[in-house]
């Protein structure tokens, strides 16, 4: 009986994927989605090559899984720094600082070539993600329209011209902040 890491199952199985999520984001960086296999997932995570399967069935499965993982940690972070504040503009400042800050530490929107290269069930369910994201800046954008401190019209238009903007590189965080509270009309 193989021996386990940990002082159970659980623990342990948590573990190795955590091990294989950190594998996968330093394969990523190194190479291409193409370029990643079952078996160099495995040998970077320090694990047996049939030991990865008892966890995934294919590297699609651990890119679904790795992005569940990352939203849900982004999201969580996100929502503890949203809730010092009730009013909107102060809410879009923390969102817009977070995904700009937060977006260096978690790994998502590997991009289209990524997103492209997955099977449609797989591409639905990194969608889902996406939307998680997209939810909690829409909340703060109806909020704020509400109130009457936004001017917004057309929420999805915006959360696709704020989340276009946010990943502008090079562009200093303060200004992008300035930018997108100006652009929906807060002062």
């Amino acid at each position: 009986m193989p021996r386990i890491a940990a002082e159970s199952v659980p623990e342990h199985r948590r573990l190795v994927r955590e091990r294989i999520f950190a594998a996968f984001a330093e394969l990523m960086v190194e190479g291409s989605y193409d370029a990643i296999s079952m078996s160099r997932l495995a040998e970077r995570a320090g694990i047996g090559r049939t030991a990865i399967y008892h966890h995934f069935k294919d590297r699609d499965a651990v890119m679904v899984a790795f992005a569940t993982h990352e939203t849900s940690e982004y999201v969580a972070s996100l929502q503890a720094q949203l809730a010092v504040s009730e009013e909107p503009a102060e809410r879009l400042r923390i969102y817009v600082r977070n995904h700009i800050t937060l977006g260096e530490r978690f790994h998502m929107g590997f991009g289209p070539q990524v997103y492209g290269a997955l099977p449609e069930e797989a591409r639905q369910e990194i969608r889902e993600h996406v939307v998680a994201v997209e939810q909690v800046l829409a909340g703060i954008l109806e909020q704020g329209a509400e109130q009457g401190i936004f001017a917004v019209t057309d929420v999805d238009a915006t959360i696709s011209l704020i989340h276009a903007v946010l990943g502008a590189r090079r562009v200093p965080a303060e200004r992008v902040e300035e930018f997108v509270l100006r652009a929906v009309g807060a002062s």
